[in-house]
């Protein structure tokens, strides 16, 4: 019995420390951010539905489109083997066929448009 005495007197002493009018105030903010949170859960769980929603419709294309540029890339990769392998015959039969980097310069004479004038 004199533990229980003992614990009520020290609550007392508690709520004595602690004006009621903080702790209804305390109570209201709690509230008011749980109500906040409450309604950007809300928001954020309809965005994650749309953008599922959106995933889902534009996934396949994603997926036919990749498989697509992967394959114009091999094709593209098969065309440039074939064209250095038919420029180093041509140039092994015909050593003249092709300009060397100094003879290029000399017969480009196009304007270098990323130089500012």
């Amino acid at each position: 019995m004199e533990k229980e005495a003992m614990a009520q007197e020290i609550s007392k002493e508690f709520k004595t420390l602690i004006d009621s009018h903080d702790l209804d105030s305390i109570k209201q903010l709690q509230n008011m951010i749980l109500g906040r949170l409450q309604d950007s859960n809300a928001v954020l769980s309809h965005f994650n539905d749309y953008s599922e929603q959106c995933f889902a419709e534009v996934s396949s294309d994603l997926s036919t489109n990749t498989r697509l540029l992967k394959s114009m890339k091999s094709d593209l990769d098969y065309v440039f083997q074939k064209l250095r392998s038919l420029k180093a015959k041509i140039k092994a039969t015909y050593p003249d066929a092709f300009p060397d980097d100094s003879t290029l310069e000399a017969l480009d004479r196009r304007p270098d448009l990323e130089v500012a004038q």
